[in-house]
C-alpha cells in the first residue's frame, strides 16, 4: 500500500484553505495549512510536502517570489502558484511550476490529482 500524498496549502485566506483542504481529505491526501510564509516554510522543513498550493500575496510577502528557491532546495516538490489575478506567465523558472487562477476550477483539480498521481 502506498503512503498518502502530503500537500501544504499555504495561503492566508482561512475559507479558501479550508475548502482546498477538505478537497485533498476526500481525495485520501493528507492536507494541511499555513497562513503566512514563515509558518510555510516551517511546515515545509517538518511535514516534506508532495505539493504545495502557495498563494502570493501573503500576510509577510510575495509567495510568487519564494518559488524559486523553494524548488532549487526542493527539487521533487511539485509547485502550484495560486493567485486572484490573472497570470501570463510563470515568475519562476522552474518546470515543477503550476500556475491557478482564484476560484479554483474543480475539474481542473481532479485533472491536475489523476496526472499527478496523487493518489494514495
Amino acid at each position: 500500500m502506498s503512503q498518502k500524498k502530503k500537500i501544504l496549502i499555504i495561503d492566508d485566506e482561512k475559507d479558501f484553505c479550508l475548502l482546498l483542504k477538505s478537497y485533498f481529505i476526500k481525495k485520501g491526501c493528507d492536507a494541511f495549512i499555513a497562513n503566512s510564509l514563515a509558518e510555510g516554510f516551517a511546515m515545509i522543513k517538518m511535514i516534506h510536502p508532495d505539493v504545495i498550493f502557495l498563494d502570493n500575496n501573503l500576510p509577510d510577502g510575495y509567495g510568487w517570489d519564494k518559488a524559486d528557491g523553494i524548488s532549487e532546495e526542493y527539487p521533487s516538490l511539485k509547485i502550484n502558484l495560486i493567485s486572484a489575478y490573472k497570470q501570463s506567465t510563470a515568475p519562476v523558472s522552474s518546470s515543477q511550476v503550476t500556475i491557478w487562477e482564484k476560484p479554483l476550477d474543480r475539474s481542473l483539480l481532479d485533472t491536475y490529482f489523476i496526472q499527478n498521481k496523487l493518489f494514495a
